[in-house]
């Protein structure tokens, strides 16, 4: 291992050890080209009866999650295993979490098992920051509050791109809460790296000022290529706090249907869904929906991620197609 020295009481690996993924401010636009080309190798590699590669033999991935989750948390745990990583996954719920450790000491003591990445998800903005200080593991942002969700774009523009051809130029169309949306945060970024552009639409007191254009018009997705469906994240939201009239009201003046997409658009939606609420049922389960290949995606994008992170340079196909 690698020593660790110590700055102001906290323990910290030499900088040049030091590679994260924390927000799509760590990308450049050459940084997403590779991991969506590498993402893409990825995907070849699974069309085949026998799935499972060599590429992360002997590497330990640890998947830490303090808030839940389904297809974040199913999604890095397979894409370790589909690379023959060995893998360890930590909920809060039924940890020393529950008996009052601190973020910091359940970092130290998984660190003590030498794992070469981790994974977070956790409710406070800056969480995975962190933890990367404090550890000499890569640290993969998950979901930090309603800070960055730096894997969910990613797998958002590998699937806009499969649907589209391209992503420059191309605009998308963000709609609903955006003020507490991670994911919303993390894909505007990473839209302006590709060439693409962002407008957000939703109730006035759900959207954030400085992020992109905005406006309260849901009209404004007819000029879109694709719209984004973001859910109401009451967890995030202040008790007693009423940022819309009602759902129903909602429902009427914001929700996606049938009659507001038009022919050529693709609908997105992070997950989880609430169907009849930001988005009727008819949209979610139409061929203009992308939902399910935003899943796929996932997969093969946290290959490339959990990949980039601990080897050097693109991935070949022909090291894809190998055996495990």
């Amino acid at each position: 291992m690698t020593d660790l020295r110590v700055v102001g009481g906290d323990l910290l690996p030499p900088e040049s050890d030091r590679r994260h993924l924390l927000s799509i401010a760590d990308l450049t636009g050459d940084d997403v080209e590779r991991l969506l080309s590498t993402a893409h190798s990825f995907a070849l590699s699974q069309e085949r009866d026998t799935k499972k590669l060599p590429t992360l033999r002997g590497r330990l991935i640890l998947n830490v999650f303090y808030e839940s989750s389904t297809r974040t948390s199913s999604s890095f745990e397979l894409a370790a295993k589909r690379l023959s990583a060995d893998t360890m996954t930590l909920k809060s719920t039924g940890s020393s979490v529950d008996k009052g450790e601190s973020l910091k000491d359940t970092a130290l003591t998984l660190s003590a098992y030498d794992p070469d990445v981790i994974v977070l998800r956790h409710p406070q903005a800056g969480a995975a920051q962190f933890v990367s200080q404090v550890t000499e593991a890569r640290v993969v942002n998950a979901g930090d509050g309603k800070h960055q969700h730096p894997t969910q774009a990613l797998l958002d523009l590998f699937t806009i791109k499969e649907a589209f051809g391209r992503l420059d130029g191309l605009h998308v169309a963000i709609v609903g809460d955006v003020v507490h949306s991670r994911v919303a945060r993390s894909l505007v970024q990473a839209l302006r790296l590709v060439g693409a552009e962002a407008i957000l639409v939703g109730p006035p007191a759900l959207l954030p000022t400085g992020l992109a254009p905005a406006t309260h018009d849901i009209s404004a997705i007819a000029d879109a290529d694709v719209v984004y469906v973001l859910r109401m994240q009451k967890e995030r939201m202040l008790p007693g706090a009423n940022f819309v009239p009602s759902l129903r009201e909602y429902t009427e003046r914001w929700g996606i249907t049938p009659a507001r997409v038009r022919e050529g658009q693709r609908v997105m939606h992070p997950g989880p869904m609430n169907r009849g609420v930001e988005i009727d049922a008819r949209v979610a389960d139409s061929d203009a929906s992308l939902v399910v290949e935003q899943v796929r995606a996932g997969l093969v994008v946290r290959m490339a991620v959990l990949y980039d992170l601990l080897t050097s340079g693109p991935v070949a196909v022909e090291t894809t197609m190998e055996v495990a």
